[in-house]
């Protein structure tokens, strides 16, 4: 099992600041639960990672990126299963969102909204509340989701992502500012 974020626990923010207050996550759903990634997680991440996605993620990437102190969030239900994770990289002064993925037969519930929400929650306490990502230009649901939460397009990766027809598609490089208002239920600034 994970280690729950409660907002008392977890590790220290990466830039040796104290960690912020907690009062400002979105509410879970009921019995939902936050916790810090561990490698126990990984099976589970792994299948719902390689179900939501044509070019997911290895198991590799997910194992490289916790050893590399990258945090990993994993929000359950109330029975306990999997239905959302995000690895979140902190550089310097701002974080970068490196994956948000929710279960294919979760999506369009408002569980993506939700864990972006958590995962700039968790920015915040780690005194760290810029967030930089990369999208495809064809995830339009994400698109969607990061422009209503206050993302906007600063660049593009030419080439960046593997593409289905065997070349390679672009990223659009998005960034939220600390001072972004944005729409996610529970936020605060």
């Amino acid at each position: 099992m994970s280690t729950a974020l409660d907002g008392s626990q977890g590790q220290a923010p990466a830039n040796g600041a104290a960690a912020a207050p907690a009062g400002e996550r979105p509410a879970l759903p009921p019995g939902g639960r936050l916790e810090r990634m561990s490698a126990r997680d990984l099976d589970e991440v792994v299948q719902i990672e390689q179900r939501a996605y044509t070019h997911p993620w290895s198991r590799g990437n997910f194992e490289n990126s916790l050893k590399a102190g990258h945090i990993g969030l994993t929000l359950r239900d109330a029975a306990g299963l999997l239905n959302s994770y995000a690895i979140l990289m902190p550089v310097v002064d701002e974080m970068h969102l490196l994956n948000l993925t929710v279960a294919p037969q979760l999506q369009r519930k408002g569980l993506g909204r939700l864990m972006l929400g958590l995962a700039l929650a968790v920015s915040r306490e780690h005194r760290l509340p810029d967030m930089l990502l990369e999208v495809r230009p064809s995830n339009t649901a994400a698109l969607a989701l990061y422009h209503a939460a206050g993302f906007v397009e600063i660049g593009r990766r030419r080439g960046y992502y593997p593409a289905d027809d065997g070349g390679r598609e672009d990223a659009l490089v998005l960034r939220r500012d600390a001072g972004t208002h944005a729409a996610l239920a529970g936020e605060t600034a």
